[in-house]
């Protein structure tokens, strides 16, 4: 199953960047973004997908034109369509994975928004920019080691889409990435009695198991 995903979802994920900026206007839930609130009747993804929405609005990912909202967007659909996972927890996770780190939201608003159990998880996905590189990685897995499994299993999401979203695409970045992949990969092991997590594993081998062959072609 994995085999037959790996070779659509890169294309579904491409396709998905592409039309998001002319399909998010027309989205019923990307149409509060001009307000504060949300639908009475929205789902707990549809709410995080709205958030994510607002707080990264104007933010563009590394190639310059990519909307960042892109990223989260993409995550949350690899959580949910390629590892097969129906938790609402990790969905609305994966959606709000970089609001605190990289937008003007706090832990407070996402508790206040989401509960306590997505904050937490949103707040265990969060690297801390006051502690030096070395310092901040170590304590970064660390804490993941010890967060709920949703939060791995967001992770493994996380470099999946960026492996396959890797900008510039140079020897340098695709180690960079492989190492990524390695990390969240040995975190998650204590989790790959879940199928969602067994799956996630399996996928993010073969981003990895790509990206090798990458570095072998450039004779590397």
């Amino acid at each position: 199953m994995c085999s037959l995903l790996f070779c659509c979802v890169p294309v579904l994920l491409l396709c998905c960047v592409a039309v998001l900026p002319c399909c998010l206007p027309l989205c019923p839930l990307y149409s509060v973004v001009a307000t504060k609130g949300v639908p009475v009747e929205a789902s707990l993804w549809q709410r995080a997908a709205s958030f994510a929405a607002r707080a990264h609005a104007g933010g563009l990912r590394k190639d310059g034109r990519t909307p960042y909202v892109a990223h989260p967007f993409r995550v949350a659909f690899t959580v949910r369509h390629v590892f097969g996972c129906e938790d609402e927890i990790a969905i609305a996770a994966a959606l709000l994975h970089d609001t605190i780190e990289d937008t003007s939201a706090d832990y407070d608003e996402i508790e206040e928004c989401f509960g306590r159990d997505v904050a937490d998880c949103v707040s265990a996905l969060t690297k801390s920019k006051a502690m030096r590189e070395d310092e901040r990685e170590i304590e970064y897995d660390q804490r993941l080691g010890r967060a709920p499994w949703q939060v791995r299993l967001v992770k493994l999401a996380d470099v999946y889409d960026n492996a396959i979203d890797l900008t510039p695409r140079d020897a340098k970045h695709v180690r960079k990435s492989i190492r990524r992949c390695e990390r969240a990969s040995s975190l998650a092991e204590q989790d790959k009695h879940r199928p969602e997590v067994a799956r996630a594993l399996a996928c993010v081998a073969q981003v990895r198991e790509q990206q090798i062959r990458e570095l072998g072609a450039l004779g590397l």
